[in-house]
């Protein structure tokens, strides 16, 4: 096997792993297929947890975030329509970093807190247009 020239053998071989692609795209949504079995299984739980962060009816929010996590995850781990859930899971997280991450009306600890997390979520968007992307040029070749 061949390596670029900016690319070590050793991770040239790891990134050629025919495994490599599915395990990352899966990665990359795991928080969301667990999120979404938990809110499943504690439907009031996930209720509360919109209330909490002012989305209402609550409940509408929650069937929406139960449906987007699990059905969204799997059309990236499955590699089907990974535009639209990887979409809907980053419109998801959006809504997410931009109500419950709302550094802007924070201070001191909380605020450092709610940054980070704020920018740990587009970080997350950043990945799942990555993996749109990927799958889209991979569609084309």
């Amino acid at each position: 096997m061949a390596a670029n020239a900016d690319t070590p053998r050793p991770i040239a071989a790891v990134l050629a792993w025919p495994w490599i692609w599915p395990l990352a795209r899966l990665a990359l949504v795991s928080a969301y297929l667990i999120g979404g079995v938990q809110k499943l299984m504690d439907f009031p739980g996930a209720v509360a947890e919109q209330a909490h962060f002012g989305l209402q009816p609550a409940a509408l929010w929650a069937v929406a975030a139960i449906a987007v996590e699990l059905i969204g995850s799997v059309l990236v781990v499955i590699n089907r329509f990974v535009w639209f859930g990887a979409g809907a899971l980053g419109v998801l997280t959006s809504v997410a970093m931009l109500t419950a991450n709302d550094f802007w009306h924070m201070d001191g600890h909380d605020r450092f807190m709610a940054l980070n997390a704020f920018f740990e979520h587009l970080g997350l968007i950043a990945g799942l247009v990555l993996v749109s992307l990927m799958s889209w040029r991979a569609r084309r070749a």
